[in-house]
Formats: C-alpha cells, sequence, structure tokens
C-alpha cells in the first residue's frame, strides 16, 4: 500500500481530475473476459491446441458481449510459445470464431507482456483515428508448446561467445535468482509472500470472485486410448506448490480478452463502458533481471497521465 501510495503522488491533482472526463474521442474497453485457468500437462486444456482454445473463446465472447461482429476492425493476439507467435493458426482461429476477414489480425510476441501489448497496439489505432473497434488478448497453451526444441532461439555460432547476446539467453530462473540477490530478497521472504498468494487466490476462486470474468468454453480430454471426451471448463483449477516450485508461476493454459472503441462508438451502439485506456509504457531493463521490468515501467506510465 505505500508503494502504491508513492506511485499515485506522482498525479497532480488537476490531472486526477482530467483522467475522468469523458471525451468522444476516448479509447474504451467494453468488455473483458477470460477463460479459466488450466494446469499445464494436467488439466482442462492438456489435450488441446492454442487455437482450439482461442476460437471456443472467441465464440463464446462474442456471443456474451453480443458485439455485432463486423464492427471489429483489427484483432491482436500477444502469444510467446508458438512459432511466429501462432499467426497462422490465431488468424485461423478468429475466422473460425466468427470474426469476418475484414477484420485483419496481428500476431505479438513481447514474452510476458505479449497480450498488454496487443491492448497497447489496438488502444493506439483507436486513438490515432485508424480504426474505431478491435479486439486485443493473449492466449498460450503451455500444455503443447512448453519446452518445444520449435521455440528455443539457435543463435548463429560467430555470436556464442558474445556477452549480451549471452545475457539475453539467460533462464528465467536463474534471472529471478538474480534479481533476489542483488535487491537482498530472501527465500523467506518468497516464500512467505507465494504463501500469501496462493492463499488469496484460493480464497478469490472458492468465492466465486472470478465467476462474472470467465467465460465457460469447450474443451476435450484425450485418454491414453485414443479416446475423447468433450468437457466445459468454467472454474480456474486449484494450484499448490511444493517447497522447490511453491513459489513461482504455475505452468498453464488459457486465453483471455478485451474489446476497445471509440467512446462515441461504444455510446452509440450502447455498449456499457468498463473502463478508459489512458496510457502503456514500455522500459528496457538489463536482461539478466528482467523481472524488475514493472518497477520501472510502472512510475513511467504514471507519469505519462500527467
Amino acid at each position: 500500500m505505500d508503494r502504491l501510495n508513492q506511485l499515485s503522488g506522482q498525479l497532480k491533482p488537476t490531472s486526477k481530475q482530467s483522467l475522468t472526463q469523458k471525451n468522444p474521442d476516448d479509447v474504451v474497453i467494453v468488455a473483458a473476459y477470460r477463460t479459466a485457468i488450466g494446469k499445464g500437462f494436467k488439466g482442462s486444456f492438456k489435450s488441446v491446441q492454442s487455437e482450439f482454445i482461442l476460437t471456443e473463446f472467441l465464440k463464446e465472447f462474442i456471443k456474451k458481449t453480443g458485439v455485432d461482429a463486423s464492427l471489429i476492425e483489427d484483432v491482436a493476439i500477444g502469444n510467446v510459445l508458438n512459432q511466429a507467435a501462432g499467426a497462422t493458426e490465431h488468424r485461423g482461429a478468429s475466422l473460425a470464431a466468427g470474426i469476418p476477414y475484414t477484420a485483419a489480425f496481428l500476431a505479438i510476441n513481447r514474452l510476458c507482456s505479449s497480450g498488454l501489448m496487443a491492448i497497447s497496439d489496438i488502444a493506439n489505432k483507436i486513438k490515432t483515428g485508424e480504426i474505431e473497434c478491435g479486439l486485443a488478448g493473449g492466449i498460450e497453451s503451455m500444455s503443447k508448446n512448453y519446452g518445444s526444441p520449435k521455440v528455443i532461439p539457435k543463435i548463429d555460432p560467430h555470436l556464442a561467445d558474445d556477452e549480451q547476446m549471452s545475457k539475453c539467453l539467460i533462464p528465467m530462473g536463474i534471472t529471478n535468482e538474480n534479481v533476489a540477490n542483488e535487491f537482498n530478497i530472501p527465500r523467506e521472504k518468497q516464500d512467505a509472500f507465494a504463501a500469501k498468494s496462493y492463499s488469496k487466490a484460493e480464497k478469490a476462486i472458492s468465492s466465486g470472485a472470478f465467476k462474472d470474468e470467465i467465460l465457460p468454453i469447450r474443451s476435450i480430454i484425450r485418454s491414453p486410448d485414443g479416446s475423447e471426451k468433450e468437457i466445459i471448463v468454467d472454474t480456474d483449477e486449484a494450484f499448490g506448490g511444493t517447497t522447490t516450485a511453491g513459489n513461482a508461476s504455475q505452468i498453464s493454459d488459457g486465453a483471455a480478452g478485451v474489446l476497445l472503441m471509440k467512446r462515441s462508438l461504444a455510446e452509440a451502439k450502447g455498449y456499457p463502458i468498463v473502463a478508459k485506456y489512458i496510457a502503456c509504457s514500455t522500459v528496457g531493463v538489463p536482461p539478466e533481471i528482467m523481472g524488475v521490468g514493472p518497477a520501472y515501467a510502472i512510475p513511467e506510465v504514471l507519469r505519462e497521465s500527467v
């Protein structure tokens, strides 16, 4: 809370007031939904590929929002593990879900922030008047793609010994250790934070706090004998940790998306306005401590919002 107060203090009172003003050219979010999150290799989406999950999600998204799909002028989907960020198969998913071919498609890979970059891209296109309505989101099937040789970079041998190149190839677990060492974050603090996070998540799941944001979608479970069973996935799968992996994010499958519009269009069509898009910031940090990125990007986006 102290950190939040410190960051919010960077906004001037006049700026806070201007953020709440409503203008016809504002970029607004009219819908925001996600699938339930499935456990990688073990959960409800383990047998299906990312394009299946995305197709089913987009179908339900359009049905739930009641949006006229012909209004969607661009679709941007973030993805890390598919080849070429899933440009081909996820464009196909967009079409299979009923979004017309007149809506362009963009695949984005900026690693952990890929979905956020998809939102930023659509928002910027609306801001500049290029489009008035777009869908942005992210999709990942770690069950199918995590650790795949297809997504492990093969570096030209002439650069194999380059120091800066080598830093970009450091595994995430090692970069985490680097952050912990540089900023003196002991294992005990990490475990305590993770335990609190797990506790809050399980409480939220069991109380139904996420119910309204989750779209039930179809999935297929394939047994070792080749038989298939169709299921409906509508609840996050409980996750727990071990002593060694308990303070790290789990391997997961799922999708999420938001529908953005120019305010004047949303009001003319009678769509509910969930939020107003203000700004986005991207900041580079040393790759060997890449996990500190948000600590630099968040203050920057607050300064941009002034």
